[in-house]
């Protein structure tokens, strides 16, 4: 295994320090946390948004705290949730007395933790709400999960709570808004290789030259079925139509997102999005705005992501108003 760190028990601690140096302007560390918030945090009348969830996933979630988006991001170890004494911090952070609203991605870890610093930050009287995300259609169950697991449409909730949450609407407002998001979209990934877990040295699964692993998590556990490498347009078919049979976007109009799961190029992620976008329009289904990069990894996977999201005027408004961070534009 190779890996540019210093020592695999520190990769979370010497990451966090490097990136809050790296964005020191727009962004701070609470002293002695892994939670990466707003330099203005708390914001006076404006709810709270807080997420977060295991490193391995960059740039999520710190890179999406920023004007428009989270007030803070709670960092945890690699793929391990990060703890409900961390989560109480963030809410504590950015609670400026219009309550906080955590976007949480299904997974059993970060459903628990947030849920008991939610707790917590209630006892201490703040107002506490939370939104779960399930976007993932691959598996109704997983290693993970109970219910489906929350993958990269997550941004996209983030994108349009945060929205929401900058025209100082109230905290039932910007969970409504939130909601609506999770309501409508649905992801699916496949990689062509493992990732390996700093601390492991090893990969999490095995793949021939020629295997794919179809329906992976984002934490590197194995999808719903193994197959040989195919073409680009038939790995995006594969993706769009599970989604398409899950949700019905026919007459719909979407925003995309393509998803790299961290050691994917631009250039075959962009084929995909030519071919995801031509497939939609086969089914008479017009995109509104696309997005193609890597917004939520899975360390060094090579693979990719497609989430759908159904857009209407509320999501539109959304998705078109400034949003200041270091890896959403």
């Amino acid at each position: 295994m190779k890996k540019v760190v210093n020592h695999p028990d520190k990769v979370v601690q010497d990451m966090l320090d490097g990136f809050v140096k790296a964005h020191h302007t727009s962004m701070k560390r609470i002293p002695d946390t892994t939670v990466i918030i707003r330099q203005e945090a708390p914001i006076s009348g404006k709810v709270g948004l807080v997420s977060g969830g295991g490193s391995g996933h960059e740039p999520a979630h710190a890179g999406y705290v920023g004007k428009g988006m989270l007030d803070a991001a709670v960092v945890g170890e690699v793929f391990t949730s990060p703890t409900p004494d961390q989560v109480l911090e963030a809410i504590k952070a950015v609670d400026s007395g219009a309550g906080v609203l955590l976007i949480i991605k299904n997974y059993t870890g970060d459903v628990m933790n947030f849920e008991m610093a939610a707790e917590l930050a209630e006892a201490e009287g703040i107002t506490v709400d939370k939104v779960i995300v399930n976007d993932d259609v691959a598996v109704e169950d997983s290693t993970f999960t109970t219910g489906r697991r929350g993958i990269a449409g997550t941004v996209l909730v983030h994108r349009v709570a945060g929205a929401v949450a900058e025209t100082g609407a109230s905290l039932a407002e910007v969970k409504q808004a939130a909601e609506k998001v999770v309501r409508n979209v649905r992801s699916m990934g496949l990689a062509l290789t493992a990732c390996t877990v700093p601390a492991a040295g090893k990969p999490s699964f095995t793949l021939h030259d020629n295997e794919i692993e179809i329906g992976t998590g984002i934490h590197g556990e194995p999808g719903i079925e193994r197959v040989p490498l195919q073409t680009a347009e038939e790995m995006s078919e594969r993706l769009v139509e599970k989604i398409l049979a899950d949700k019905d976007y026919t007459n719909s109009e979407v925003a995309i997102m393509i998803n790299g799961m961290g050691a994917t190029p631009e250039m075959e992620l962009y084929i995909v999005y030519r071919e995801v976008e031509r497939l939609l329009h086969k089914h008479g289904i017009a995109v509104y705005r696309a997005w193609v990069g890597e917004y939520m990894t899975s360390l060094e996977m090579a693979g990719f992501s497609v989430t759908l999201l159904a857009v209407d005027h509320e999501i539109k408004q959304a998705l078109s108003t400034p949003v200041e961070t270091i890896a959403f534009r």
